[in-house]
């Protein structure tokens, strides 16, 4: 915890029943400052897992009390009500509770209260109140609030609500330490309105229902009463398990609703408000006095036209930043990593344990790292927009567009990202609430053209197309990558993911500057989390490829590239002819030559076959492996003038060119639409938290990738072109 704050609030005497301990939850509504506030209390002192069994972030982090017991502190998904329709509210709930798995209930709850919507922020409060644990109130936002002429007053806040009240800095940490001492003073409070009489005597007949139920704390009866009431569908897993008396009286009390014409869904949110209403007028007497910067701002910044030429020219700026800035980090990720492996390998004499370090651990951890530049910086520009406020405003921009294909404005920049890498697209797409849009969004992001997929182009557009068509045929890739996800995009709405497009209503936070703090917290959690967890499974396939490529070896092969080189052959010409001659015979060799009368109405051969089995660690092996098994060596890259002429040099066994201008084309429209790339399989698994969706999302995209390349070459065949 900051210095500030390095006391928490155990000095009042309160006794926690996580004695040895303590756990802090932190609730509040999306862009409340709960994160900020979280980031000042525990540093960078965290843990990011999921939630048993689904996709929400269960984020831990960890602070000293002011008798020296360390605490947990709990960020809960941020939601706008407790009435457990979403994934992250259910998630909230169900914490509170104590029946979220693997993290015990807390002991006290930190209620983060917007003071610029401080009405809105109540509401969620007073929900707060029914779950029968300690409440304190973290006031923030209490500048944003002044500056439009609606000061708060704590203290008159305080006596209207009978829980402490404190004004925080969530940025600054101004006022933390006043937070800090008051945790003690956490109060437990009831339901602080009444509902008709109608109404509460049906919500006190099912809470009585709930009395058996051991696993829900008694304060908490009469609001999972009421939520149960007014606001559970039939197929709510609660309700269902509540068994039949709860579910008769539940609907007996909604027949007793509707005969008093009482609205059950609106019924609620009137006495919520009503009660936050007269609180907000009790510690807020002075009204704005008008529109403020916010609004003025967003005259522009949303302007139907204005807009998006704002929106594209920011986006623009980012990526053309992001591959400017990530590529000579990446290069010197690159060059560290043929530094190690050359220094490596000649402390170790010949042999598999060299091979097996050198180009299998090393280069598995090399595929790792060489990641991480894009995606801290792709997490660096979004985290700053985001703390500024703008990113809500361009998902709003892009909302309608995005509905076309069932998405929302929110999957654009997930989408966009992944022109870069898939890998931190398919990350960002976590700011995604509706848990359908996210997996959809998450499962056509690699069709997005990335940055791999280019030397796989250059090479093949250099060797085969005139250099006047070469931009055209580049920006045809671009162009079909887009044009297959937004259609993958739509047909899985309409088919797997079927159902109304969420509702997406977003809240247009107020302008700020970006905390440096909660910037690079945000910046290093994200990549933390890609090394841990995606970077484990990427090493592990690295190795695994590795083997495949390596075994078995050739005694005879070697022992003619000895003699060969005796024999006064150029050394580097004989062990490039040594290594295509042992990847032919090896399980990857041979793995393409399998494949090869699957492949052969793509236009493709066993060569090509190895560079697809060997692509799947990263699309650009492509490159390096066709330059092994044609004896260029496996330094040749997409620029490398043998490897294009043997290419084009390449001969079948009845004379005709292997490789055309259309063969070239068939592999290319190959490479757009398939998943080669164990990296983002690796992070699809680690955000979806099963591997049903990686391997769905491999086996659609590979069945697309080859109707693709198969109508491309054998249409084109069909037409005469390419021979």
């Amino acid at each position: 915890m900051a210095d500030t704050a390095s006391s928490a609030a155990a000095g009042t005497g309160r006794t926690f029943a996580n004695a040895e301990r303590p756990v802090i939850a932190l609730a509040g509504n999306p862009n409340s400052g709960k994160t900020s506030l979280f980031n000042l209390l525990t540093g960078l002192n965290r843990k990011v897992a999921n939630f048993p069994g689904i996709t929400v972030e269960r984020v831990v982090g960890s602070t000293r009390l002011p008798d020296g017991r360390t605490a947990d502190v709990l960020d809960l998904p941020g939601s706008y009500s407790l009435f457990a329709r979403s994934e992250d509210e259910r998630v909230a709930r169900n914490a509170l509770l104590g029946r979220a798995a693997g993290t015990p209930r807390p002991d006290v709850v930190v209620a983060v209260a917007d003071a610029a919507s401080l009405e809105r922020s109540l509401f969620f409060v007073t929900q707060l109140f029914e779950v029968g644990l300690p409440v304190v109130i973290a006031l923030t936002m209490g500048d944003i609030a002044e500056r439009r002429g609606a000061r708060v007053d704590a203290g008159a806040l305080e006596e209207a609500l009978r829980v402490p009240v404190v004004a925080v800095h969530a940025r600054t940490g101004a006022g933390l330490s006043t937070l800090a001492a008051r945790l003690g003073e956490a109060t437990v409070r009831t339901r602080p309105f009444r509902l008709p009489e109608v109404a509460q005597a049906a919500v006190d007949s099912v809470a009585l229902t709930l009395a058996a139920r051991r696993e829900l704390p008694p304060l908490a009866r009469s609001g999972e009463a009421m939520r149960l009431l007014l606001h559970a569908r039939k197929d709510d897993p609660d309700l269902k398990a509540a068994g039949a008396e709860t579910q008769a009286r539940v609907e007996e009390g909604r027949r007793q609703l509707e005969a008093a014409r009482l609205d059950r869904e609106a019924l609620e949110a009137e006495a919520r408000y009503a009660y936050a209403r007269d609180a907000v007028a009790a510690a807020r007497p002075v009204a704005s006095p008008g529109p403020h910067l916010s609004e003025r701002v967003d005259k522009v910044l949303t302007h139907p036209v204005i807009g998006p030429i704002v929106f594209l020219a920011i986006m623009g700026l980012i990526f053309e930043t992001l591959f400017a800035w990530s590529a000579p980090l990446t290069e010197y990720i690159e060059e560290g990593q043929a530094w190690l492996q050359g220094v490596v390998g000649g402390w170790l004499s010949d042999g598999m344990l060299r091979d097996l370090i050198v180009d299998g651990v090393i280069a598995g951890v090399g595929a790792v790292v060489v990641f991480l530049p894009q995606i801290c910086l792709l997490f660096l520009f979004l985290a700053i927009l985001e703390d500024v406020g703008y990113l809500a405003r361009a998902a709003f921009l892009i909302d309608r567009v995005m509905r076309g294909v069932g998405l929302s404005g929110k999957s654009f920049v997930p989408l966009l990202s992944s022109f870069a890498c898939a890998i931190p697209g398919i990350m960002a797409a976590r700011t995604i609430e509706s848990r359908r849009d996210r997996l959809v969004t998450i499962l056509v992001a690699p069709f997005m053209s990335c940055s791999a997929r280019l030397p796989v182009y250059a090479l093949m557009i250099g060797a085969f197309f005139p250099a006047a068509y070469g931009g055209w045929a580049l920006l045809g890739m671009y162009v079909l990558s887009v044009t297959a996800a937004l259609v993958a995009a739509w047909i899985l709405r309409a088919t797997l993911f079927r159902g109304e497009a969420s509702t997406y209503v977003m809240e247009l936070p107020a302008y700020r500057l970006p905390a440096p703090s909660q910037v690079l917290a945000a910046v290093v959690s994200r990549g933390k989390v890609f090394v841990t967890q995606a970077g484990t499974i990427i090493l592990a396939f690295s190795i695994v490829l590795w083997a495949l490529a390596y075994f078995p070896r050739s005694e005879t092969i070697r022992q003619e590239a000895d003699a060969r080189i005796e024999a006064g052959e150029d050394a580097d010409a004989v062990e490039a002819w040594a290594s295509g001659a042992q990847m032919e015979q090896s399980v990857m060799g041979r793995m393409g030559k399998a494949i090869e009368p699957a492949i052969e109405p793509l236009g493709f051969d066993w060569r090509l076959g190895v560079g697809l089995v060997a692509s799947f660690a990263a699309r650009e092996v492509l490159v390096s492996t066709l330059g092994i098994v044609y004896s260029v060596g496996a330094d040749a890259d997409e620029e490398s003038v043998p490897l294009r002429e043997r290419l084009q040099a390449d001969r079948r066994p009845d004379g005709t060119p292997t490789y055309t201008w259309l063969t070239a084309l068939s592999v290319m429209v190959f490479f757009v639409l398939a998943c080669q790339c164990m990296s983002t399989l690796a992070v699809v698994k680690r955000e979806t938290a099963s591997w049903k969706w990686p391997l769905f999302m491999f086996a659609y995209m590979t069945v697309a990738a080859y109707l693709g390349s198969l109508i491309v070459y054998q249409g084109g065949r069909a037409l005469g072109w390419g021979g």
